[in-house]
């Protein structure tokens, strides 16, 4: 086998195993209620790489019938945070817990009426576990990048972890093919939602 190739199964491998050792608990259903029972909006963040993954969770989110939007913290602390209001619920992406904007962000949303946040972390010293109302621990995540760095397991992590949430949400709404096609008007799944609605 190819030394490319022997190296890829091997990072793919260090992912899928990654996946199987998320420690769900009680927080991923205490977290599952508080999106389930906002009276606001749900705000989805992210720095970097983990950014990218709050993007496309919020995207997931709003196409599987629950509407959220994703508010970089770059941008909040430029105006931005101006989005939150009372009733809404955060939900802070960070692998260390220590990204100096999502922190910002969490400690000035309470300004805003912010009482309910939910953090999605990884190390045990994370900074955010004291800033969330539930945390959804990643676990002990290591990146099989060769430097121990390029985050790789960590993001393939936080996106399983937005799609359970999504999909758990989904069918505690009870939400329909129509309804999922209704949001997907312009491309192939929207036409196979109804082919039989």
């Amino acid at each position: 086998m190819k030394e490319s190739i022997q190296i890829a199964k091997s990072i793919i491998e260090a992912e899928a195993a990654a996946l199987l050792n998320i420690p769900l608990d009680d927080s991923f259903d205490q977290a599952v209620e508080y999106i389930f029972n906002c009276k606001g909006k749900i705000i989805i963040t992210g720095m970097g790489k983990a950014g990218n993954i709050a993007r496309k969770i919020a995207g997931t989110l709003c196409s599987t019938g629950t509407p959220a939007s994703f508010l970089h913290p770059g941008d909040a602390a430029h105006g931005d945070l101006g989005l939150l209001s009372r009733g809404d619920v955060i939900v802070a992406l960070s692998t260390s817990g220590k990204t100096r904007e999502v922190i910002e962000m969490l400690e000035l949303s309470h300004h805003f009426g912010i009482d309910t946040t939910i953090g999605i972390t990884s190390h045990p010293d994370s900074t955010i576990r004291s800033l969330c109302s539930v945390v959804i621990n990643m676990g002990d995540v290591k990146e099989p990048c060769p430097l121990g760095l390029t985050p790789t397991s960590s993001t393939t992590v936080m996106m399983a972890i937005g799609d359970a949430l999504a999909l758990v949400l989904l069918k505690k709404r009870r939400f329909t093919k129509e309804q999922f096609g209704l949001r997907h008007h312009g491309g192939y799944l929207g036409r196979k939602a109804f082919e039989k609605c």
